[in-house]
């Protein structure tokens, strides 16, 4: 069966990566249609549907365009439509460093080597958790990252002992980021710091940037 060439995308722009362990690097983000979660606070609820029908030749041309090294494929969750591990083979083959954002229910090991998979787990104040695929916790890789994003004290905990019984801090970085307006940061330094220092405090860095803006940033 001849595999599928074209994906549905939302928006394709260029900012700063606001998050992971390459948050600040100016960036091409390529966001996808379509998700099969519905976390509580979501705030990329527009890529639920909808986009532009575009080829992966059209889509590298975007990119391209705006001169920029690195390129992170988003969504929406990007592993529903089938030649998302196309588009960042493509895109690694022209010499972009590439990440794909999951959010970790969809088996990530078509992600071509050479991307840095970022996999949410999601906690319990997403209103999703226990969704992980198994296979991104026991197939990773040293360039991949697990990303927590957390609501209170019961998503840390949470986060904590997932961490613990499945040694994230063996397999790949932790990134443990507060829900923007739910949790303070500062609140979960102290946390970090003293219970869990094997990880990493994550700020969505592009809404301390550009307060507001939602979209394209």
């Amino acid at each position: 069966m001849k595999r599928r060439t074209s994906l549905k995308v939302i928006e394709i722009f260029a900012s700063i990566q606001g998050e992971s362990s390459l948050q600040g690097l100016p960036c091409v983000f390529v966001r996808l249609s379509g998700c099969n979660l519905r976390c509580r606070y979501c705030d990329t609820a527009y890529a639920y549907d909808g986009g532009e029908e575009m080829t992966i030749a059209e889509i590298i041309e975007r990119v391209s365009a705006h001169f920029i090294s690195f390129s992170c494929i988003t969504g929406g969750e990007p592993l529903l439509q089938e030649a998302t591990p196309g588009l960042a083979g493509e895109l690694i083959a022209r010499g972009f460093r590439v990440s794909v954002e999951t959010n970790g229910s969809i088996d990530a090991s078509d992600i071509p080597e050479g991307a840095v998979r970022i996999i949410d787990i999601k906690c319990p104040g997403s209103g999703e958790a226990g969704k992980t695929h198994p296979r991104n916790i026991e197939m990773t890789r040293s360039s991949d990252e697990f990303k927590f994003a957390l609501t209170g004290r019961g998503d840390f905990e949470y986060a904590r002992e997932f961490a613990r019984e499945h040694r994230l801090a063996e397999r790949a970085a932790t990134l443990l980021s507060p829900v923007w307006g739910e949790l303070e940061p500062g609140i979960l330094a102290e946390w970090i710091v003293r219970e869990m220092p094997e990880a990493r405090l994550n700020l969505q860095v592009h809404k301390c940037i550009w307060p507001g803006n939602l979209r394209g940033r």
